[in-house]
């Protein structure tokens, strides 16, 4: 075969090759970002104020109370 048109050849293949790959990249890939529900002040309070209760109950070992012990006679 020629060199030209070996070129090309080359040339078409590597062109359809390209753009299939962009054709399949497109059926992969989302069209859309997935939905995430914007952040609001209140969810962000809420989420504060949850964690807040949660660590008020659960005290430090040092900071924890004391059993009282009673005598018994």
């Amino acid at each position: 075969m020629d060199d030209e048109k070996l070129k090309v050849i080359l040339a078409l293949l590597s062109g359809i090759i390209f753009s299939l790959i962009f054709i399949l990249l497109a059926f992969i890939l989302p069209l859309n970002p997935p939905k995430v529900p914007p952040k609001t002040m209140d969810s962000e309070l809420r989420k504060l104020s949850k964690e807040y209760k949660e660590n008020q109950l659960k005290l430090p070992p040092d900071q924890q109370p004391k059993p009282k012990i009673t005598k018994e006679e």
